[in-house]
């Protein structure tokens, strides 16, 4: 009986020990240093191709397949020293060198706010907020930037990845932090998840694999993962046809934009998305092939392409890309990218640096020989919508007598064509401490557009009688001006509303006057998107 009890105990000890090593198998990946940093170079050297590679067709096919001759060569990589793909994430890389890998994002967005470049959409709105006192998270959140959704981090996202070798959870810490400066739900998660695909090409090289692994990384009821899957549904349906694919696609998903409404121009992030992931399964690999679909989906056509070819660098390495795009990229890999201290160089070696630092950092082990990291599982956050239910009405002219009314001294701000000479009306202004302009609309939201110039002053905005906030419409930043939103709200119930604008005759004391500049209105509903009710065709 004592020998049965301790054979028994033997054997539990044997299968424990088991366990044990594998279990200690698992827990780590290996990768030789030079892999690393060929892998590194890789992705950096993938943005700078794919990026050139579409520049010529960006938002020149919207709501359509491009169609035009593409004739790119390796000698246009040059053309990327000066893409804001690159150079404002490299912004971002230099605050990590500037105030280290734990800094705060109010760092982060202040380096990015005070960077001598002109920005768009969700960075641009975000370096506003900053220059208002909006600071992350908030200046990324819906309430604050209606750009929310846009593409703006996931053309910045790279940088994450490709420093978090099989650490999908180290990138999306990073992520979450950096991407709520200018995004909020789909826009952050678009960030997480190219980050992701990275993170996951350094130790898988089957595309589909990869791409389900990075899914993991978000969460699996946003409309990101939704799309992103219907995506695989249609490469699984239509193996040999992208062009058919896209037009499903495009039928179910093409009118989602907030930032876009009421036009065939779309800077979502989970529509320009779903095509780096078009590209990447039907271009089975191959380089060439996979930045020509991803380039002829359309909309932002060099972003896309720029992150479809930087997780084939991943995978390949720079060692294992053609020839002559390896000499495209060593012809300029000395040169500095403009609005940064960085060359192609110095990027791959700052990158392979902190990716050793963080490898230390979460568990992993560093050799001269080997890099052991340790294994992490993807984890998503919680879900988040930027903007339910929320569709798009209609657009107002400031110009419409029969749903404006003004008070005051307002007048025509008129631009004269230099060509032909000829007068257009281009928004209403009033610079006088008590003007009002006032429009009443039936909705659930709207969005009151107009300048933001280098005399611009500051506005009360009332909903429904109660002062809602106010606004500071100076903008001259990069010597930049733009037209854009300048406030909305868009979780009214639903029903007639009032929204009154008050001139404050105040001013910033940078700014050359107290003017208030309207153009237009944008009016919202809320109701069911078509993408939460369209089926495919082969599904009815």
């Amino acid at each position: 009986m004592m020998k049965k009890s301790n054979f028994l105990i033997l054997i539990g000890a044997s299968i424990l020990f088991l366990v044990s090593c594998k279990n200690s198998s698992d827990e780590f990946r290996t990768i030789k240093p030079d892999v690393l940093k060929d892998k590194i170079a890789g992705g950096w050297a993938g943005k700078m191709i794919g990026v050139t590679y579409g520049a010529p067709t960006e938002f020149r096919a919207q709501n359509k397949i491009f169609s035009d001759s593409i004739n790119w060569k390796p000698s246009d990589i040059k053309g990327s020293m000066w893409q804001d793909d690159i150079y404002v994430q490299l912004t971002f890389l230099m605050s990590m060198d500037k105030y280290g890998l734990d800094a705060p994002s109010k760092k982060y967005q202040e380096m990015f706010a005070k960077a001598g470049y002109p920005l768009w959409h969700a960075n641009m709105q975000a370096r506003k907020n900053y220059y208002d006192s909006i600071f992350a998270p908030q200046s990324g959140s819906p309430q604050y930037n209606i750009h929310a959704d846009d593409i703006d981090f996931q053309i910045e996202a790279d940088y994450i990845g490709f420093m978090c070798p099989g650490m999908p959870q180290t990138a999306s810490a990073i992520a979450d932090k950096v991407g709520r400066i200018m995004n909020y739900g789909d826009g952050v998660y678009g960030g997480i998840f190219v980050g992701a695909l990275y993170s996951e090409a350094y130790f898988e090289t089957d595309i589909l694999k990869i791409i389900e692994k990075a899914l993991k990384s978000i969460p699996e009821k946003s409309d990101y993962a939704g799309i992103v899957r219907d995506v695989i549904k249609l490469h699984q349906q239509f193996p040999s046809n992208w062009q058919t694919s896209w037009k499903e696609l495009e039928e179910k998903w093409g009118d989602v934009d907030i930032c876009g409404a009421g036009s065939t121009f779309n800077i979502d992030a989970k529509l320009n998305g779903a095509y780096i992931v078009m590209g990447l399964l039907y271009g089975e690999g191959d380089p060439v092939k996979t930045l020509d679909i991803t380039t002829r989906c359309g909309q932002d056509s060099d972003c896309n392409p720029s992150n479809a070819m930087a997780v084939l660098g991943v995978i390949k390495g720079f060692s294992g890309l053609p020839e002559n795009m390896q000499t495209g990229v060593k012809a300029v890999s000395d040169s500095v990218f403009i609005n940064t201290t960085y060359t192609f160089n110095t990027a791959v070696g700052s990158t392979y640096k902190y990716a050793l630092d963080l490898i230390a950092k979460d568990g992993g082990k560093v050799t001269d020989k080997k890099i052991m990291i340790k294994t992490q599982l993807p984890v998503a956050p919680a879900l988040e919508v930027a903007f339910p239910d929320v569709v798009f009405d209609k657009t107002v002219s400031i110009f419409d007598e029969k749903l404006w009314s003004f008070k005051g001294s307002w007048k025509p701000l008129e631009i004269i064509s230099e060509k032909d000479k000829k007068v257009t009306r281009q928004s209403m202004y009033s610079e006088k401490a008590g003007d009002e302009l006032e429009i009443k609309f039936s909705g659930t939201g709207i969005s009151i557009e107009g300048n933001w110039y280098k005399d611009g002053g500051k506005a009360e905005i009332y909903v429904d009688g109660n002062l809602h906030r106010t606004v500071d419409t100076y903008y001259y930043f990069a010597n930049q001006q733009h037209t854009t939103s300048m406030w909305h709200v868009l979780d009214l119930q639903p029903g007639n509303h009032s929204v009154k604008l008050v001139v404050k005759g105040e001013k910033r004391p940078e700014s050359e006057g107290t003017r208030v500049y309207i153009t237009s209105a944008t009016i919202f509903k809320s109701a069911p998107k078509k993408s939460d009710t369209w089926k495919f065709s082969f599904e009815k």
